[in-house]
């Protein structure tokens, strides 16, 4: 029998609990997490385990851990206890975040977040007023333009989430923690130039996007980048075949989505599915979900 490869995505690790948000992962339940993936698998560079993968030799209870967007945190928290663990990651980076960069949601959080007084007015940014009395009716309010800006096309969302704000406070990496990231041992990975779905774009564009964001990183790292992920990942949705061959063609070794399933030796190695851990699930939770993921198919 194959052995199945766990892929785990993770996003944000908080300095600290956050209040409005408190399922999100903090730095203690991180360390929760890699306390029990080092005691039941064998982690390993995504890299490693695509060779395996290609080869048939992917050792049992195999699992890799990738991190998305590039935030700062990644470098300030998550390195730290990867370091402390032994762990190996992943990270892959948006290269037009880089050096001061926030992404549009993270700029409506904190708009809302950290609005004074008990009513936010968007009004110059084409929403309403709104009651932000109260943490629930703020969480809200951030859930509400959330949703509304994701059903725009990505530029559009970007500038009228920066509309809501004066000034934004960076939340990603800079070139420094990115290449501190790298100098620890740590693989490099790419997301596409400004991190938007490829099956938006045509292929023209969607190659350019692979590219450039490629380029850009390669260019701080002084090292090449073989391995790339997929913005919100969903096979069919947000790309398509097509884009792992744009990708094998500039070279890339391998690519992860997102959603359930464990990769196995045959899987289609630039459609490599990965699993966001319930992060606010405590050891029994979070282990049982993964080990349902390994029988599910992708």
């Amino acid at each position: 029998m194959r052995a199945p490869l766990s892929i785990l995505i993770y996003q944000r690790v908080l300095a600290a609990p956050d209040p409005l948000f408190p399922e999100s992962l903090h730095g203690r339940r991180f360390e929760q997490h890699l306390r029990l993936l080092t005691r039941w698998f064998r982690l390993m560079p995504l890299s490693r385990a695509v060779a395996h993968l290609a080869d048939g030799t992917l050792p049992p209870r195999s699992a890799c851990l990738t991190f998305d967007h590039g935030y700062a945190e990644h470098a300030s928290v998550a390195l730290p206890l990867l370091q402390r663990y032994g762990v190996p990651a992943t990270f892959f980076v948006a290269a037009s975040y880089l050096d001061g960069g926030c992404t549009w949601s993270d700029i409506v959080t904190e708009v809302v977040r950290n609005a004074p007084g008990e009513r936010l007015n968007l009004a110059r940014s084409g929403f309403a007023s709104y009651d932000i009395g109260c943490p629930q009716r703020r969480r809200a309010v951030i859930e509400m333009l959330l949703a509304a800006l994701r059903l725009l096309p990505p530029h559009e969302r970007l500038a009228r989430a920066r509309s809501m704000a004066r000034r934004v406070s960076p939340t990603m990496l800079s070139s420094d923690q990115l290449l501190a990231l790298h100098r620890a041992g740590m693989e490099i990975g790419a997301h596409p130039l400004h991190h938007t779905a490829l099956a938006s774009l045509s292929n023209a564009a969607a190659r350019a996007e692979i590219a450039e964001g490629r380029t850009r990183i390669e260019d701080i790292l002084q090292a090449p980048v073989r391995l790339f992920a997929y913005p919100s990942g969903k096979p069919g949705q947000d790309f398509e075949p097509r884009h792992g061959l744009m990708l094998r063609a500039q070279g890339f070794a391998a690519a992860v989505g997102m959603g359930p399933g464990a990769a196995r030796s045959g899987s289609d190695l630039f459609a490599l599915p990965r699993i966001a851990p319930c992060e606010h699930a405590g050891g029994g939770a979070f282990l049982l979900r993964l080990a349902g993921n390994l029988f599910t198919r992708p």
